[in-house]
């Protein structure tokens, strides 16, 4: 991976984000701006690329202490990355996002729509139905040997969810759940039962729409 000195201006992640906007960066490249340098033997992307794994790994979660396990990432840097997470949750985020049917909550898994690998997602709500948890779960082959409820409830009940409402991508394109996707669903309602957490709705979404569980008559 280039350093960014070896890069033309125009492709630079301080420059492309004046000419083009935000939008237009990858997430290592936020993140390279908000590191701003990289350290002896690690440019700033691949210490990018070392958080990005590292958030993956921990479904999101943004820790000082695990950001510091990462070579490259000194006090200051996590320290820059966890307030920047939180200033943008403040900000933004501070009022919850009230879930009354699947369409609302396209905006938190549009981002699966488009990947080439199977990403299932596990969404918290409180008793108010707002979202309180969003996490990836797991990523590849969706079957129930390898999306298991210890893995799904586990974050949910450190939440204290009363409800979760699962989601996954079909990178075929197809809209139709397949005998995998039904039995995940009956096993993760029938856990939820034993837990007292409710499994409101198991949404697909595509880049050409999404399917909803609930509203197809299927759980």
């Amino acid at each position: 991976m280039k350093d960014i000195k070896d890069l033309p201006n125009f492709d630079r992640p301080r420059e492309k984000l004046a000419a083009q906007g935000p939008e237009a960066l990858s997430d290592i490249e936020l993140l390279a701006i908000l590191l701003g340098s990289g350290v002896r033997g690690k440019n700033v992307f691949q210490v990018a690329q070392g958080i990005l794994r590292k958030l993956d790994k921990d479904k999101g979660k943004v820790d000082l202490k695990g950001l510091i396990s990462i070579e490259g990432v000194g006090l200051a840097k996590a320290c820059q990355i966890v307030a920047a997470f939180e200033f943008a949750r403040r900000r933004f985020f501070k009022n919850l996002l009230v879930v009354k049917r699947a369409k609302d909550i396209l905006p938190l898994i549009l981002h699966i729509a488009d990947k080439k690998q199977e990403h299932f997602l596990c969404i918290s709500l409180n008793g108010a139905n707002e979202v309180i948890g969003n996490r990836v779960v797991t990523v590849g082959l969706l079957n129930s040997s390898q999306v298991h409820p210890r893995e799904v409830f586990a974050d949910v009940i450190s939440d204290r969810a009363a409800s979760v409402i699962l989601a996954h991508n079909h990178p075929s394109g197809v809209l139709k759940p397949s005998p995998d996707d039904i039995a995940i669903t009956e096993q993760m309602v029938e856990a939820g039962k034993i837990l007292g957490i409710s499994v409101l709705d198991h949404i697909i979404i595509t880049k050409k729409g999404y399917l909803s569980f609930k509203e197809k008559g299927l759980m």
